[in-house]
């Protein structure tokens, strides 16, 4: 079996290579204040274990903005003030509270009032559609919707009929500032936070205090992660936060939408930040910007998440960090949090243009599963399926889902199994390499191919710093790799170029046969590339260097024609190269039958393969017009090109490459 055990120490019971356990062993603090947290704590609640934080720094700041700070007990107070409101308003019982807030100090003090209250919270953010929001509010049936003076009149637009809404800015100082000491249970919930689901509606995903305290504790004690530490989430929901507040650290929030990324270079080395949080395209797309003399001297972990990180992100990375500077690759979902870390410090080589998504993080067991739900060998790839005691106690509002999602264990452990839809591979050491959604896996002709070496290669060209590749339908039954990029510095290059500089790098199947040049990726509320929003490759001619010229002569217009029908375009341009406009060996071919039934001409099918512009096609055409072929030839020419291999056009398509590349 292809299994991680689990127990209750640091780390699993696999032991960490020898060069893992060297970095996390120089992992600390240069002020040596590193205090562990304790396992009998996630067992209480995030009050209690806050309000012990505050009893043991109550002076220490704890969030700092660019207009204002708080202490421990300033901040404590305002969340036992934000405590009794809401007691007053809504009662005593968990129901569910939501927050419509800027991202400042007083969108924290009102998550932990809602705790203390015994109530959970979710946080939605204002710049959402507003049907998502009128969404959430419905499936939430949220008590009440607390907002601020700058959000009150998109409060009023979005709540329901009834609903209170509540503007934290006119809160009543003069409310209790004591702690309230309710008895909050450790499985009590704590947020639901709304995530995407394969129905098209957002399905809200539950988290309990325990689970909370368990992942705090462990990130905790693997970075020795101390008071002294100040932390940055520049595009957090909120839940970062209990990293830094449950123990004892400095958080400095930022709104990287509304104060820019030369703010977040600001904010980093003004406030001497030495642990940044984010999803991984977020820090890309901050790095990339840089100038090459940008350097973060008190940085010492980096921790990264969600998406792919790339061999070339890390080389990026080290020019501005320094040497003792320590990032994390990890891999995990809403549902689990971090099941996997990777660590690397300035001398941990990257064989592979993917990072490693690491080993298994503490208390959590690992196996990789085929379609049959049976264990799957080494190297092998499968779907990752998490077992442990700290899963999501599931969706809200949807017990079919978590059902069909979550499996107990039925001799009664306490551990849940939950299979994350993400695909993976397990190397001899057991490391795990993450091979992107089981559900947007692409086979392209026949073969799997993996988004994330595509993406790393591209990378890897030295004239890319942003990318994100995605498969596209051309509504004919072809599936096509669609390649959407930044450049460095605006210098665009062609898709043929890019095409060729591929080749040396992927097999023929894993080239992207469009590419489209963009000033910059759209992202999500949370950092990450919102593939969604990428726009289609469409029917027009994207990325080219040649001017659309219009055919001149018939043969050109017919040519133009059965080109822009193949490749699903509105216009070809009779100097435009085919495989500059998308196609591939496979379209190449049936664009060959389609000229040989439509010219009926006696030509060798590769003098057709050697002229990949219209123009070219259309000369071969004109000079060969006199030698018609008989049906007997024209049958052959059909049978030698329909029998065609992928592996025979696509040489031919080489051979192309070859020419062009001499020139």
């Amino acid at each position: 079996m292809n299994k991680i055990p689990v127990n209750e120490s640091r780390r699993t019971g696999m032991k960490l290579p020898p060069e893992q356990e060297a970095i996390l062993a120089k992992c600390f603090h240069p002020s040596g204040t590193f205090v562990e947290f304790p396992i009998e704590d996630i067992e209480t609640s995030i009050p209690a274990r806050f309000e012990k934080i505050v009893r043991m720094y109550p002076e220490r700041v704890a969030i700092k903005t660019k207009d204002r700070s708080l202490t421990y007990d300033s901040l404590n107070k305002w969340a036992n003030r934000m405590a009794n409101e809401l007691l007053a308003r809504c009662g005593f019982g968990q129901r569910p509270v939501a927050l419509l807030l800027s991202k400042d100090v007083y969108q924290y003090a009102a998550i932990l009032g809602v705790l203390k209250a015994g109530k959970m919270y979710e946080v939605l953010e204002p710049s959402y559609p507003a049907a998502r929001i009128r969404f959430i509010l419905d499936d939430l049936q949220a008590t009440l919707l607390v907002t601020d003076s700058a959000h009150f009149s998109l409060a009023q637009s979005l709540a329901r009929e009834g609903e209170q809404i509540f503007n934290i800015d006119v809160l009543d100082l003069r409310l209790p500032v004591e702690n309230l000491d309710l008895p909050i249970p450790p499985d009590a919930m704590a947020w639901i936070h709304f995530t995407s689901a394969s129905t098209g509606q957002p399905k809200g995903v539950i988290q309990n205090h325990r689970n909370v305290l368990n992942r705090v504790r462990r990130d905790t004690n693997n970075h020795h992660l101390c008071s002294d530490d100040r932390f940055i989430f520049p595009a957090s929901r909120g839940g970062g936060m209990f990293s830094a507040l449950l123990i004892g650290a400095s958080m400095c929030p930022l709104d990287i939408r509304t104060e820019g990324l030369d703010r977040l270079e600001q904010c980093i080395n003004d406030d001497e930040v030495t642990v940044y949080d984010s999803v991984t395209s977020m820090f890309r797309y901050f790095v990339n910007q840089l100038k090459q003399t940008a350097k973060f001297p008190t940085l010492r972990v980096i921790r990264l998440i969600g998406e792919p990180l790339y061999k070339s992100d890390v080389e990026l990375f080290r020019k501005h960090i320094p040497p003792f500077c320590v990032i994390v690759n990890r891999l995990g979902s809403n549902e689990t949090g971090s099941i996997c870390e990777y660590n690397i410090d300035a001398s941990t080589p990257i064989p592979e243009r993917v990072v490693p998504v690491g080993y298994p993080t503490q208390n959590v067991e690992l196996e990789l599963l085929d379609d049959d739900g049976k264990a799957v060998g080494e190297n092998e790839i499968g779907e990752l399926s998490v077992r442990s005691r700290y899963l999501s106690p599931g969706y809200w509002n949807n017990r079919a889902l978590t059902e069909a999602s979550f499996t107990p264990d039925p001799n009664g452990s306490g551990y849940v199994t939950y299979r994350i839809g993400d695909l993976g591979r397990r190397l001899a050491d057991g490391c795990f390499m993450h091979l992107g959604r089981k559900d947007f896996q692409v086979k392209i002709l026949g073969n799997r191919v993996e988004i994330s070496e595509v993406e790393g290669a591209l990378l890897s060209l030295g004239n890319i710093k942003e990318t994100a590749v995605v498969d596209h339908d051309d509504g004919q039954g072809n599936k096509r790799l669609v390649a959407y990029f930044v450049s460095v510095d605006g210098k665009v290059s062609t898709g043929n170029e890019l095409r060729l500089a591929l080749a040396r790098l992927l097999p023929s199947y894993m080239i992207p046969t469009t590419f489209i040049a963009m000033d910059k990726l759209p992202l999500t509320g949370m950092g990450k590339v919102d593939r969604r929003s990428l726009p289609s490759p469409g029917i027009e001619r994207f990325n080219l260097k040649t001017p659309l010229v219009e055919p001149r002569t018939s043969e050109e217009t017919i040519l133009a024609k059965l080109w822009a029908e193949v490749l699903a375009l509105d216009k070809v341009g009779v100097h435009d190269n085919f495989f500059d406009l998308g196609g591939h060996s496979l379209a190449a071919s049936r664009v060959i039958s389609r000229v040989i039934q439509t010219f009926q001409l006696e030509l060798p099918v590769k003098a057709l393969f050697d002229a990949p512009t219209v123009a070219e096609m259309a000369a071969v055409i004109t000079q060969n017009q006199t030698k018609q072929a008989s049906e007997a030839e024209l049958a052959q020419m059909l049978r030698e090109v329909e029998a065609m291999t992928e592996e025979e056009a696509q040489r031919r398509v080489d051979e192309i490459d070859s020419t062009f590349t001499k020139k």
